[in-house]
């Protein structure tokens, strides 16, 4: 096959069971977009203790910029994750908690850090393994 080849044997529709709306898989793929977002899952772990503040978030949470804090809780807010409180003061206190379905989902999330947390010595050893005897195709 040339590097200029572009026939496309198979449309993305094929491949998406989404374009079947009963299909079992339609769903799914966007909660788990969202539960296994790497920020989202460490708002969802930091909000597992109690309500937070915006900006008690964002210092918890390293790494993490202001806008995508704010694009983060709006989307579980939207999902029915998170509830956001405004308080009527001067100026207005905004406070973030988790609703009954984002703290039923804590355990889990829970589980997945330590999981992580547990292996991440033996991934990054894997992949030190892995780009040694590839070089040139490490995956980033």
């Amino acid at each position: 096959m040339s590097v200029t080849h572009t026939d496309v044997t198979t449309t993305v529709a094929d491949l998406d069971p989404c374009g079947q709306p009963d299909h079992p898989d339609c769903g799914i793929r966007d909660v788990l977009d969202r539960v296994g977002d790497t920020w989202s899952v460490l708002v969802i772990v930091e909000l597992a203790s109690g309500p937070r503040r915006f900006r008690e978030l964002q210092r918890a949470v390293d790494g993490i910029s202001q806008r995508m804090l704010t694009l983060t809780v709006r989307r579980l807010e939207r999902d029915g994750l998170v509830h956001r409180t405004v308080y009527p003061t001067v100026p207005a206190q905004v406070d973030y908690r988790l609703t009954d379905t984002g703290a039923s989902l804590t355990h889990l999330v829970k589980a997945l850090a330590d999981w992580s947390l547990e292996h991440r010595a033996g991934i990054a050893s894997a992949r030190e393994a892995y780009d040694a005897a590839h070089p040139g195709h490490a995956v980033r």
